[in-house]
């Protein structure tokens, strides 16, 4: 029997995966192979310089806005992963972006990126997002305190990431236009700007996103917006007319959740015709067939999904499989992926918030990141969570769109009891 991908090592896997690229005619792998540890593989893999036009059989670089960085099209969001072989064969297959955040496994997230990449030596050679939530009772803080606090909380980040700087830097997690403009972290975006520590700033968002997205593009202080954007958003024109506004006003726009929250999706039946390779690959490639989003960090963890994703940075071309698989009539249903529009909430008797439950139950369900569940779960105001749908027989909620919103309260339910 064969060696499955998921038990490779990663020499193995760089062996075997590279020379499956060059077979399929997307990359030409040199006389003797490039992608060992001391290495860049970026150049060896014939990567497209920063400004050049695409080629096929070339990494598709994009210019992250008006930030001045240049990124291959697919990059890694590291919250899932726990597996340092993984983050290291992926700078060597030619990524070039690793996204991750102070609160992912309670910091340990940071610290395996920063011990990668200064294994590796490449700290100039690639472009590092973190992110900072806003400290619980942030509003009751005078700007100064949240200024410093938050000050304080990105230099921890940048010891656990061994680095003297941060490319990205994200408030966490936005939910409304005031947490955006929240005085105290504003200037202390400025200020780390001007102490070097960081060299572009954004925001991270869930939910009201077309709007934040909007409030972002007509800030003076934002370089980013971190948003989730994927197939299932596809009639979700306010949402697409701001990431356009967003990227015409120089704003980079990344996307994340491409896969409408994890390979783990909750309909499977729907899509038991198509392939897992075709399912992954062709909802990222329409992510990143909007030109208006500089780039993608799906979050991959193991080798398989790491060659998947990665070989989308050749070429954003449907296969006839992928084109088969977008016309699906059953495509929305299937996903069932939660656009967290909050429109559900006004359909619950017992005021919960159903959105921030439906991101638990996908951090559980579709992720295996019980961590990030637990804290997403944590969050929550008192009274608004499971506590909320206790009493509840039956969840009367109504999703506007094709999520299952009852079963995935129970589902949780039956995990946090």
């Amino acid at each position: 029997m064969g060696t499955r991908k998921s038990d490779m090592t990663r020499r193995g896997f760089l062996t075997t995966s590279l020379t499956g690229l060059a077979a399929a005619g997307l990359v030409s792998v040199p006389a003797k192979l490039a992608w060992a540890d001391e290495q860049d593989a970026g150049e060896s893999a014939g990567a497209e310089k920063p400004g050049k036009q695409h080629k096929s059989g070339e990494i598709h670089y994009r210019n992250l806005g008006k930030t001045g960085m240049s990124v291959p099209v697919v990059g890694m969001g590291v919250m899932n992963s726990s597996n340092p072989e993984v983050v290291q064969a992926s700078y060597e297959i030619g990524i070039r972006h690793f996204d991750t955040a102070a609160r992912y496994q309670f910091g340990r997230n940071e610290q395996m990126v920063g011990e990668v990449i200064a294994k590796l030596k490449a700290r100039d050679k690639v472009v590092i997002a973190t992110k900072e939530l806003l400290p619980s009772g942030y509003e009751e803080m005078t700007a100064g305190e949240l200024k410093a606090k938050f000050i304080k909380l990105t230099e921890g980040s940048l010891k656990r990431l061994k680095t003297d700087y941060v490319d990205i830097l994200y408030i966490h997690n936005v939910q409304s236009v005031e947490a955006l403009n929240a005085e105290g972290a504003f200037e202390a975006l400025a200020q780390l700007k001007r102490d070097g520590k960081v060299r572009a700033t954004g925001v991270s968002t869930h939910q009201a996103m077309a709007e934040i997205i909007d409030a972002v593009a007509e800030a003076e202080m934002y370089d980013v917006v971190l948003t989730a954007f994927n197939v299932s958003m596809a009639g979700y024109q306010e949402l697409l007319d701001a990431v356009d506004k967003a990227a015409a006003n120089g704003i980079g726009v990344v996307a994340m959740k491409t896969q409408a929250g994890g390979r783990s999706l909750p309909n499977q039946d729907a899509f038991r015709n198509y392939e897992s390779a075709t399912i992954n690959k062709a909802m990222l490639k329409w992510a990143l067939r909007h030109e208006s989003i500089s780039m993608a960090i799906p979050g991959f963890t193991n080798f398989e999904h790491l060659e998947q994703d990665f070989s989308v940075a050749y070429g954003l071309e449907y296969t006839e499989d992928e084109k088969r698989f977008l016309a699906d009539n059953e495509l929305q249903v299937g996903l069932g992926y939660c656009r967290q529009c909050t429109l559900c909430m006004a359909t619950c008797p017992n005021g919960a918030d159903i959105p921030s439950l439906m991101r638990t139950h996908m951090y559980a369900a579709q992720y295996s990141n019980f961590s990030e569940a637990r804290s997403t779960l944590d969050e929550i105001a008192p009274g608004r969570g499971l506590d909320a749908c206790g009493s509840c027989g039956k969840c009367t909620a109504q999703c506007a769109n094709a999520v299952d919103i009852g079963y995935r309260i129970d589902d949780l339910k039956l995990i946090y009891a």
